[in-house]
């Protein structure tokens, strides 16, 4: 359905989009001091995962892994490299770019809201947090980066 070579067009478009994000991420904490998700809490999960353990109280507050800070950030990697699957078989199949971005880049956000954090124990869209509606907002503004990562992912690939 991809057609040939699709793995070399998925892999640098997620690279890319994960990269975007992550540099728009570290500005956006030097410039207002909004830090956004800790990937060793990401490795933390997925190695307390293989032992059986898929949901938390909180993830912060449980049992710390050898590895999980590297093993986070190529989680990280990986998973938008999985993302950018969609993407690009979207312009292959004749969406505009600007579309298929948005698209995957925004739709992305359910990740968090409805995966990792009800598992990291801040429930569905983080409900459980002080403040969820700020949560959820920097969320969608951090997705909305990725979605222009994969914007320059797939116009430069």
């Amino acid at each position: 359905m991809f057609g040939d070579g699709i793995a070399a067009q998925v892999i640098p478009v997620g690279v890319v989009a994960t990269v975007v994000m992550d540099v728009i991420s570290v500005l956006r904490a030097r410039l207002s001091g909004v830090r956004g998700l800790d990937y060793a809490l990401l490795g933390r999960w997925m190695l307390h995962m293989w032992s059986g353990r898929w949901f938390h109280n909180n993830i912060a507050a449980t049992e710390q892994r050898g590895g999980e800070r590297p093993f986070g950030w190529l989680l990280h990697y990986v998973i938008g490299v999985i993302w950018a699957a969609p993407a690009v078989w979207m312009v292959q199949a004749g969406a505009s770019v600007v579309a298929a971005a948005f698209v995957v880049g925004v739709g992305s956000v359910v990740a968090p809201w409805f995966v990792m954090q009800p598992a990291f124990g801040m429930g569905i869209a983080g409900r459980k947090l002080p403040e969820p509606w700020t949560a959820r907002s920097r969320s969608l503004q951090t997705h909305l980066t990725f979605a222009l990562g994969l914007w320059v992912g797939l116009r430069v690939i």
